[in-house]
């Protein structure tokens, strides 16, 4: 099955039935040929795979649903709804966070940061502040997602700026789809585990420098929306993951 130069994009949900903006999705498709989409329901609890379901059935070459019986969390749900797409052959595969703080109109950017630069694999949106741009974010979740930045910098050895934003695209390629090829040791710094597979497997083939092939796109708008299940609380937790990062895979 291949869909040329496509554009797949997982959408993991967990009872995002209160937060889903599916007219925002169908809008994105008309505007876009070239896009599919498939949501991963993972083990919801409220009405998330009835609305999914409504949606998908009258877009069957566009849409797919994947059905979690369980609740496993993000990383592995972005994992099984990127296996799926990888069996269409697609030019390009992402992940996107459901409740679109980042816009499905940031995507042509992070497609264009890998169609102009063929030596890019991967495209990580970036919340970054600057002047002309709409980043609307809550102090709190910015001062935490400063101190994670920092931390998986540190564990990760390269200078990323933003590894949590949930809009970020991949050139399929050999290495990507390995990227996906193994469940995820951590929960939510799981991102930072994805870089970190990324950097160690061009370590071990000696190529430099290592982030080379990864590229930041600064978003131009990211909204918060009410409802996020990021907690300042899980602070410690991410931290003892970026650790055990750090000593796994360097």
């Amino acid at each position: 099955m291949s869909s040329g130069d496509a554009v797949w994009l997982v959408v993991p949900c967990f009872d995002e039935a209160e937060r889903l903006d599916l007219e925002a999705f169908g809008d994105a498709l008309s505007a876009d040929p070239s896009l599919h989409l498939c949501f991963v329901d993972d083990g919801s609890r409220d009405a998330t795979p009835q609305q999914l379901g409504a949606f998908a059935k009258g877009r069957p070459e566009r849409v797919r649903v994947v059905t979690l019986p369980e609740n496993v969390g993000k990383a592995e749900a972005v994992r099984a709804g990127v296996q799926t797409a990888f069996a269409f052959e697609p030019a390009f595969v992402g992940y996107w966070d459901a409740d679109l703080a980042a816009p499905l109109g940031e995507l042509p950017a992070l497609r264009a940061a890998l169609e102009s630069q063929p030596a890019v694999e991967v495209a990580l949106g970036a919340r970054v502040a600057l002047l002309g741009r709409s980043i609307d974010r809550l102090a709190t979740r910015h001062y935490l997602g400063r101190v994670v930045a920092t931390l998986a910098a540190q564990a990760l050895g390269v200078p990323v700026y933003d590894t949590q934003c949930g809009a970020k695209l991949f050139r399929v390629t050999p290495r990507t789809r390995a990227l996906f090829r193994d469940p995820f040791r951590t929960g939510w710094t799981f991102d930072v585990e994805l870089l970190a597979r990324w950097l160690r497997d061009r370590r071990s083939a000696g190529e430099e420098p290592p982030e080379a092939g990864v590229v930041e796109v600064p978003l131009s708008v990211w909204r918060h929306v009410p409802g996020s299940k990021v907690r300042a609380s899980d602070l410690p937790r991410a931290v003892i993951e970026l650790l055990r990062i750090r000593s796994r895979y360097r």
